[in-house]
């Protein structure tokens, strides 16, 4: 099972310790990210895979992952207060995940019960 995780400037800090929270169910399964949010989760203790940074292209890898259907759920922080460059990339991802029917928070309570739902999935995959 992959996740992908991505965050906003202002939103990296939620997905840290979201992540943290989190961390037995997120050392079973691969962790995709973008370049500096999977850093700063890197920097936490979790082995992570960056990909490129969001404005240079890694919502767009992440995209691609998704119609190649590797990746299970994305958690992405987003961060609605400010203005980002790559809007137009971050509307792709979104739109790639419902065209793929691939679960999707952008908030940190969403987050929580996708999560919830996919660590449930993952230990029946598991025991089976």
């Amino acid at each position: 099972m992959k996740i992908a995780v991505i965050a906003h400037d202002g939103k990296k800090a939620d997905m840290v310790a979201f992540v943290m929270k989190r961390l037995e169910f997120f050392r079973q399964v691969e962790v995709i990210a973008t370049g500096t949010t999977g850093k700063h989760i890197e920097h936490a203790g979790l082995k992570v895979q960056c990909l490129k940074s969001g404005p240079l292209g890694g919502d767009a890898q992440i995209a691609s992952m998704i119609a190649d259907g590797e990746i299970s759920g994305v958690v992405f922080f987003i961060d609605p207060l400010e203005v980002h460059p790559h809007q137009v990339d971050v509307n792709m991802l979104l739109r790639i995940c419902n065209v793929y029917n691939t679960p999707l928070a952008t908030n940190y309570m969403t987050a929580s019960y996708i999560i919830s739902g996919l660590e449930k999935k993952f230990k029946e995959n598991s025991n089976s």
